[in-house]
């Protein structure tokens, strides 16, 4: 399995620490070594920085946590390779365009079967690499497409989280399904289950949530591994494990959360 990590700020910002520690853990000696990303929103399309190669040893995570783009929506994956070879076409976040925005997906857990599902379609869109994670974000897209096909630029958020919430139920019949989704207006994220690293074995949590508040400041501060601009901010952070000491909550098994500007707007349990 591999980790995830996403970013919402109410204002743009910058991840510092957040992104060193993922990226630690996907170190040349450790588990996730097979191939890093990340995925920074700039108004509706991305910042898509991709290596088949571990993060930990990679110089441009360096760069990326130095120089990387601020935004308010960020999405980063370290993998360890279950299914297809190492290489850049099986590497997350993927991005595909829809309605004139850039979608971009990360998936944690194992579908096998996917593409012989019979919930699922693939015929507007297909994989370019061979794991199962592309083939549900091509899914993802096929159930949702739809939606954007009105006059409206932007389909009602409660629309988009049902829609996105048939899909995941359909995903948790495969396997662990844990998910991160932005259609450049809103954080879509869905926690199922994982491998513990106590015990070994798949059960929830699948996600963890941080909120964070940042007073005023006339200096530059870091919350929670991200790098802010003085004044106010919220900052929300989703990973799949804690990556500090603060009070991360975990999700519920099939919980749905849609994050905007550094708050949760909605959610939907199974």
């Amino acid at each position: 399995m591999c980790e995830l990590l996403a970013m919402s700020s109410r204002r743009p910002a910058r991840l510092t620490f957040s992104l060193e520690t993922l990226a630690a853990h996907g170190a040349g000696t450790g588990r996730y070594r097979d191939g890093w990303g990340a995925a920074f929103y700039q108004d509706n399309d991305v910042v898509l920085y991709r290596e088949p190669t571990a993060a930990g040893d990679s110089p441009l995570v360096r760069f990326v946590e130095a120089q990387g783009p601020r935004t308010t929506l960020a999405i980063s994956h370290i993998r360890r390779a279950t299914r297809g070879a190492v290489a850049l076409s099986n590497t997350q976040p993927f991005a595909r365009e829809l309605a004139g925005r850039m979608q971009v997906f990360a998936h944690n857990g194992d579908l096998p079967g996917i593409e012989r599902s019979g919930k699922l379609a693939f015929d507007r869109y297909r994989p370019v690499g061979t794991t199962d994670s592309e083939y549900a974000f091509c899914a993802l897209l096929e159930r949702v497409r739809g939606l954007w096909g009105s006059s409206s630029p932007l389909p009602p958020l409660d629309e988009r989280l049902a829609a996105i919430s048939e899909f995941a139920a359909d995903l948790r019949q495969l396997g662990p399904a844990n998910f991160l989704y932005a259609d450049g207006d809103t954080l879509f994220a869905h926690g199922h289950r994982r491998i513990q690293a106590a015990s070994g074995d798949i059960r929830p949590p699948g996600l963890f949530l941080l909120s964070r508040r940042c007073a005023d400041a006339n200096e530059p501060v870091n919350a929670s591994g991200v790098s802010v601009a003085p004044g106010f901010q919220e900052v929300l952070l989703i990973a799949s494990v804690p990556l500090t000491d603060e009070n991360w909550r975990p999700f519920a098994e099939g919980e749905l959360v849609a994050v905007s500007a550094g708050q949760t707007v909605g959610g939907m349990m199974p």
